[in-house]
């Protein structure tokens, strides 16, 4: 009798939770690192590891105020107390001042030890908002790029609208750490060897805009309309991703309203030109999309993008692998999309016709921030969404419901969150509920315990949930709790 009361308990019980838990809260630990609207270093700063119980699982302690969002790097061992936080910073003195200036990076070890650092903040570069860990130790740098008046008038630019007087374009630095605890630079990409105009026939660049989705028209958008302090920031790139799949770099420009896909498989040689490279196209743009009136293809009607941060890849083997994900900010949602490419990694253009797509695989609900701003794809399908502006981070299934939200309260801001499996490194807490030792608390954890009560299973110490040396429907009823909360 005593079989059959609980086998009929048992799926009475697993068809309960298979209504209520359709999908899980990704079974991770979230980063971020709580900063300042107009950063002064003038604070103490943190960045936070934290489980998803609101609980810190590791933090690291900096005097730099941040400039977007920290990134964990494997180290030399398994282990996440062997794992590096790399953290990218506001200098004191940013030789140009836009949002998300920062100038510097750290590569910090578990114990807030400083591995190595890098400072990109002279004359001519600022590095600003976001950087790339690559698979090979590299990283990949953002910078801000000064041009003159003079050279800008000779690249082919009509006017500039900043009492400056000048232009700041964008570049990528990929750094290598080298063994003197700094780095060295391995490669380059400059916007600069990649424009077009139509306006000055006698100035370089001069050509057909819509011939030539492949360069960017030097003539479009403002130049440094910060409302606090004159600025040069011309594009305002504000995220870069990398595709191992395809050696190729996607970032975002939020004056533009696009994004723009890159060769990374160039040489600087050939990323400065148009030939070389796995795409034979050197540096120009493989692909973009947002805002096709830039390059005369389209009007403001065809514009999908605004303001726009947060551009990644959605990782091999996850739900949407391959497709595009980004914070939509000037449409207040999370859009996911699939771009026109091959499996080589070629992407397709009709004649005289903006890219695709002209539709979006998914969207989130309705989420607003006027600054930065995160979205990322997890591996169980979920979304983690994270609105700056009101410091919270969410979590979406891919059916638009909630299962995970958090706010942080002390009047601070946070550019992005991401989240990483418990055992990504190789190392995991013991968690309570995880009967079956899968690193998830689900409803498999539940089939294990109902079959050790009912005696399919050997017993287990990890099923006395609630420590009264026995294991009963009372674990049961724990691990139900568990897994609704």
């Amino acid at each position: 009798m005593k079989k059959k009361f609980y086998k009929k308990k048992y799926y009475s019980l697993i068809f309960f939770i298979s209504l209520l838990i359709s999908q899980d809260v990704f079974d991770g630990y979230f980063l971020f690192t709580p900063g300042e609207a107009f950063p002064t270093n003038s604070y103490t700063f943190y960045t936070h590891l934290m489980r998803n119980d609101q609980t810190d699982f590791h933090s690291w302690r900096h005097d730099k105020a941040p400039a977007s969002m920290p990134y964990i790097i494997p180290g030399d061992e398994n282990g996440w107390q062997n794992t590096f936080l790399l953290y990218p910073y506001r200098v004191d003195n940013p030789t140009m001042m836009s949002g998300g200036s920062g100038g510097g990076l750290l590569c910090i070890g578990w114990n807030n030890e400083i591995l190595w650092s890098y400072e990109l903040a002279n004359n001519n570069y600022q590095h600003h908002h976001d950087i790339e860990p690559l698979p090979n130790g590299n990283v990949l740098i953002l910078s801000w790029d000064r041009k003159t008046f003079s050279e800008s008038m000779q690249a082919g630019r009509t006017s500039i609208n900043n009492p400056l007087n000048e232009m700041w374009s964008t570049s990528i630095f990929e750094i290598e750490p080298n063994d003197s605890g700094g780095v060295n630079t391995v490669w380059e990409w400059h916007l600069w060897d990649h424009l077009i105009q139509d306006e000055n026939p006698d100035a370089d660049n001069f050509g057909v805009v819509a011939d030539h989705p492949e360069l960017f028209d030097i003539n479009k958008g403002n130049i440094g309309w910060e409302p606090w302090e004159p600025s040069g920031d011309w594009m305002h790139c504000n995220t870069i991703s990398y595709n191992p799949i395809f050696d190729q770099i996607v970032i975002s420009s939020r004056f533009q309203n696009e994004i723009f896909v890159i060769d990374h498989s160039t040489t600087t040689e050939e990323a400065s030109g148009h030939t070389g490279g796995n795409s034979g196209k050197g540096g120009d743009f493989l692909y973009r999309w947002g805002n096709p009136q830039n390059y005369d293809r389209g009007s403001n009607i065809d514009q999908t993008l605004s303001a726009q941060h947060s551009i990644n890849w959605i990782p091999e083997s996850y739900p949407g692998e391959g497709n595009f994900i980004l914070y939509n900010n000037g449409f207040n949602k999370v859009i996911e999309f699939s771009p026109p490419v091959d499996e080589n990694g070629n992407y397709f253009i009709e004649d005289n016709q903006p890219y695709g797509p002209i539709s979006t695989v998914w969207e989130s609900p309705f989420t607003s921030s006027d600054m930065q701003g995160g979205s990322f794809r997890l591996p169980n399908g979920n979304t983690l969404i994270t609105d700056c502006d009101d410091s919270n981070i969410k979590e979406y299934t891919l059916e638009g419901d909630l299962v995970f939200d958090y706010s942080y309260t002390d009047n601070m801001l946070i550019a992005r969150a991401q989240k990483y499996s418990i055992n990504q490194f190789g190392f995991q807490e013991n968690i309570i509920g995880d009967i079956n030792q899968d690193n998830f608390v689900n409803i498999y954890d539940l089939i294990y315990i109902v079959n050790i009560i009912i005696e399919i299973e050997p017993n287990n110490i990890l099923a006395d949930l609630n420590n009264d040396d026995l294991v009963d429907i009372l674990d049961v009823l724990f691990l139900v709790d568990i897994i609704l909360s």
